[in-house]
């Protein structure tokens, strides 16, 4: 099922987008009087002081402001869990996981989120949360947003809807779209049920990657983000809201739809972008590049060149490099390093590593080919080759990343993992 809408393009742009005529006021921010009676409304995922280019802001002329809604009360979190985890240790244990099933009971994308890691601290703004989503109803008279960190989302089965006030926007396998701290939010589905991943960021908004001596093209390019125009709906009725706020869920009363934004306009919204428009740059020589040469968003840490988190993908792409090993080198990272499989094989682990599954590799961990991959690829005739079935990504973060009890202890856990490099032969002989 394919739903077309329109978008507003660039990344981080001034935006501006009006559902009705003139209800975006000219000239000011804030006037005494707004067409249709609208209320204005400033939105900040910074602070009023950040640097101008780092600002980020959004003013909204909605029907009703959002402070009319009712108490909060704390609700079970369920499988959701932030940083720091501290119900189990963290082993230093090269871990994988199975996909995990989605629900025989109905179930949204609240009730439906499983924290499979985490590090840093969402209070103190630093680090990540891991996240699956694995869903078969659509949110139904209930919204969500996200106070912790904003929430990147890389589908891995079904289409989603993702309805924010800023409005709509549809993501399916092979897109990813980002919503900012604080934005509400509800998740329709538009299939009959969905699984993917959500890298949940503490820190730093994600920002586009330097490109250095690559130039002013390449990678990821400005043009390719999509922005959602505006969309409101102005429904009353007897609705629940529920935050995620310092690590645990609340709920509150709430009468109308928050989806009640007229116009808007500034450079914190929504978005989403189409993965197979990264421009991948590789080799055409010899030797692997570091896998940061995928990198699509990055979120940066005070250290430069460090990341809180990259978010890196390996796509279908041309390997062309001569007299050398083309699977990704066996090695130990001061980095941590979380992978998941959207669709086909990666060419590191052609075994057990499947679509909807998962890996942790954390910092020091050592990790790499499986043995029979290793055997394969040294021996292989390399010619020109496409890698054609294949969509694999990664979350890289400077911080450990602490896995937690469900992680550790479910039953998708694979307790072998360690088992792929068993066979790994000595070929030394010595002089």
């Amino acid at each position: 099922m394919s739903h077309e809408y329109q978008y507003l393009t660039g990344f981080g742009n001034q935006f501006e987008s009006e559902a009705l005529p003139g209800a975006l006021p000219i000239g000011q921010f804030s006037p005494q009087k707004i067409k249709y009676d609208l209320y204005a409304e400033q939105y900040n995922t910074t602070a009023f002081t950040a640097p101008r280019a780092e600002n980020r802001r959004n003013w909204f002329y909605r029907i009703r402001p959002s402070v009319v809604q009712g108490d909060y009360q704390a609700i079970d979190n369920g499988l959701l869990r932030s940083a720091p985890i501290t119900e189990v240790p963290t082993p230093p244990t090269m871990l994988r996981w199975n996909p995990i099933d989605i629900p025989k009971e109905q179930t949204d994308f609240v009730d439906g989120l499983v924290t499979m890691a985490a590090n840093g601290s969402a209070n103190g703004q630093t680090g990540i949360g891991i996240h699956v989503y694995v869903i078969n109803k659509t949110m139904t008279d209930r919204y969500f947003y996200n106070a912790d960190g904003e929430m990147l989302f890389v589908p891995q089965q079904g289409e989603l809807l993702l309805h924010t006030e800023c409005g709509k926007l549809t993501i399916k396998p092979g897109e990813i779209a980002v919503i900012p701290r604080g934005i509400k939010f509800s998740v329709e589905l538009l299939n009959d049920e969905a699984r993917g991943f959500i890298c949940e960021n503490y820190g730093h908004p994600m920002v586009l990657p330097e490109r250095g001596p690559v130039g002013a093209n390449g990678y990821t390019n400005e043009r390719d983000f999509q922005y959602p125009v505006a969309a409101f709906e102005d429904k009353e009725g007897d609705f629940e809201l529920v935050a995620k706020f310092n690590g645990n869920l609340f709920r509150c009363d709430i009468g109308h739809s928050p989806f009640d934004v007229v116009a808007w306009t500034g450079n914190s919204a929504p978005y989403k972008y189409d993965l197979s428009r990264f421009n991948v740059i590789n080799t055409v020589s010899y030797d692997h590049p570091d896998p940061s040469i995928f990198t699509v968003l990055t979120s940066p840490s005070g250290t430069e060149g460090v990341a809180n988190v990259d978010f890196v993908i390996f796509p279908p792409r041309w390997m062309v490099a001569e007299n050398t090993f083309r699977p990704p080198y066996y090695h130990r990272n001061i980095m941590s390093e979380f992978m998941g499989l959207i669709e086909g094989v990666y060419d590191a682990k052609e075994h057990g590593f499947v679509p909807g599954g998962m890996s942790l590799h954390n910092c020091m961990s050592p990790h790499g080919p499986e043995a029979d991959v290793f055997e394969k690829a040294s021996n292989a005739e390399l010619a020109p080759q496409r890698y054609d079935n294949t969509l694999a990504f990664m979350f890289e973060s400077k911080y450990v990343i602490s896995p937690t009890k469900y992680a550790l202890e479910g039953k998708e856990r694979q307790p072998n993992y360690a088992q792929c490099w068993k066979n790994i032969k000595k070929y030394y002989k010595g002089e």
